[in-house]
């Protein structure tokens, strides 16, 4: 239980979602020794779009103990029962929330990431392109781990074979959970399935991380290259020999130490030029 790893509490906070009288639960993640207005980090947990719960936040709370930060961790609700669009709906009426109520909620508003990962980290570039074009909160960076980006499967890596922990029957069948009949077609909007986007402009600073051997490997790869395309600001990582998940099957090994520390030093560095001054831990600055 991640409230017995960490020097934290957790509140519970329910938001209001698109449908009418819906509503779902984020909880609240807060160092016990916070004090004013720090950084925040929104995240979205992985499951295959299909599984998965708010308390798998470790990842986010590593980052948050590096910036001494806030995470707002959302329970979005899953496919098959509530395919596209009501996913990334849920991320972005969360978001939106804890923008409206980041003072109570001990953040800077202007010094808000959006991170993700696997499936999480799709539905946070599908967040973020609602974001761009809806006018939603400003982010000072996005974080997407592995991410789950495209319906369609076409890449090189998405013909991996083997004992994967993410096959490609996995990927598949998470992929018709969340899209139905519509998966492959054109029939998918790029929110759903962020890869889609052919304008990535227009996007936060992005940090992007996947392994090597890894069945999202390219399409991470061609979403960094994108937001170059568009003239963004993406760094990427493809960490030799990685597979989807290793950080949390093998987190003393000398690859998740190198992973974690990256991205630490990445948010470390959008925090700077946020302008909110927030330094990371002492030892965490890179």
């Amino acid at each position: 239980m991640v409230l017995g790893e960490f020097p934290i509490t957790e509140q519970e906070r329910a938001v209001p979602v698109s449908d009418a009288d819906a509503e779902i639960t984020v909880s609240v993640f807060t160092s016990r020794d916070h004090a004013g207005a720090g950084p925040g980090i929104v995240w979205i947990h992985g499951g295959g779009m299909v599984a998965g719960h708010r308390f798998m936040v470790e990842p986010a709370l590593r980052l948050a103990a590096a910036a001494a930060a806030v995470v707002v961790s959302v329970e979005y609700r899953l496919p098959p029962e509530h395919p596209a669009p009501t996913p990334v709906d849920d991320c972005y009426a969360a978001l939106r929330w804890t923008a409206d109520h980041a003072g109570e909620l001990g953040i800077d508003a202007a010094a808000l990431i959006l991170a993700g990962g696997s499936a999480g980290g799709g539905l946070a570039a599908g967040t973020a392109l609602r974001v761009r074009d809806d006018g939603g909160p400003g982010l000072a960076g996005l974080l997407l781990s592995s991410p789950m980006l495209d319906d369609r499967m076409n890449t090189a890596s998405a013909h991996m074979t083997g004992a994967l922990p993410w096959s490609r029957t996995s990927n598949e069948t998470g992929w018709r959970m969340l899209l139905g009949d519509r998966v492959g077609t054109d029939d998918v909007s790029l929110y759903a399935a962020p890869a889609r986007a052919t304008d990535l402009s227009g996007l936060p600073p992005t940090f992007i991380d996947v392994g090597s051997v890894d069945l999202f490997r390219d399409e991470a790869v061609a979403f960094a290259s994108t937001i170059w395309a568009g003239g963004g600001d993406a760094e990427l990582h493809v960490w030799r020999g990685g597979y989807h998940g290793y950080e949390g099957y093998a987190p003393r090994a000398a690859l998740t130490v190198d992973t974690l520390a990256a991205r630490e030093h990445w948010l470390t560095r959008v925090l700077a030029r946020a302008g909110g001054g927030h330094p990371a831990s002492p030892g965490q600055a890179g």
